[in-house]
């Protein structure tokens, strides 16, 4: 039976009954298939799986979408169980942040927290990296997973993990997939049927790229094509988010706008050599 504990002082009693090793996945809420498979290689490889789900009022700008966020708490609960999640721990904001979020101490995110995402976003990443901490030191896990649809947010957490010397293993789990190639996204029910046709030009630039010795030309092009799509960034990066080799193994990095709905996307793609890939 999965346990829900809203407060620090109730975690903290749960999280001290659990047994061997444990996992955490931190999570927004609005669960769906990727998310359990998350859920699925925590229990691979801890004894014990913890969730969160917080709607992290830090990482959200003014005009961004924190209001109409999805919020499913129960089907959150349900799928968790479903799952053998064995504690969720879904605070408020004032739980988290009790003394507001004025003046508040937060984890800096550094020079790597202020490109794409971070460039689109000015201080999402510190909002991002301060949360996960606090979530961390909360649930005191031996691992945690991560999914890689949000690339470079699992390559920030590792570099804080790291350099903070917190002593937690950081697992990535590969993205999940809608039916049709999108990559499955809370966001994702915001979209129209027309908005969704736009975005799918995400996933088969993915598909182009990989094919493609020049994989950020190929994807430039078939995102080009697709007039329904406003594309904040594509670029390719080395698979630690440096600059991109000359050849050899990278990483595509996808954001674009259907509609209202921001969505982001990334590949493994190899320069210089064609590969034939599966849109993962």
């Amino acid at each position: 039976m999965t346990v829900l504990v809203h407060t620090k002082a109730d975690l903290a009693k749960a999280r001290a009954a659990l047994p061997g090793r444990v996992a955490v996945v931190p999570t927004m809420g609005a669960l769906h298939d990727g998310h359990r498979a998350n859920f699925k290689r925590a229990k691979e490889i801890a004894d014990s799986v913890v969730v969160t789900v917080f709607v992290n009022p830090l990482q959200f700008r003014p005009n961004e979408d924190l209001d109409k966020y999805p919020r499913t708490l129960d089907a959150d609960l349900a799928m968790c169980e479903a799952e053998g999640v064995d504690l969720v721990f879904a605070p408020s904001v004032n739980e988290m942040y009790p003394d507001g979020r004025d003046g508040l101490t937060t984890v800096h995110a550094g020079p790597d927290g202020e490109i794409l995402e971070g460039a689109s976003r000015p201080g999402f990443f510190t909002g991002v990296l301060t949360v996960v901490s606090k979530l961390f030191h909360l649930t005191r896990p031996d691992a945690a997973c991560f999914g890689e649809k949000d690339f470079q947010q699992l390559a920030m957490v590792r570099r804080m993990v790291r350099d903070l010397d917190m002593g937690i293993e950081i697992w990535a789990v590969p993205t999940d997939r809608e039916p049709d190639g999108l990559a499955r996204s809370s966001r994702n029910v915001f979209l129209s049927e027309a908005e969704r046709a736009a975005a799918l030009a995400i996933p088969r630039a993915i598909t182009a790229a990989q094919d493609s010795p020049d994989p950020l030309a190929a994807a430039q092009r078939t995102l080009a094509a697709e007039p329904g799509l406003d594309v904040d960034y594509v670029v390719v990066r080395a698979t630690d988010l440096g600059e991109a080799p000359a050849q050899g193994p990278a990483r595509l990095l996808i954001a674009a706008k259907a509609g209202t709905t921001r969505l982001i996307d990334n590949a493994h793609v190899f320069i210089g050599h064609s590969v034939i890939g599966d849109a993962r």
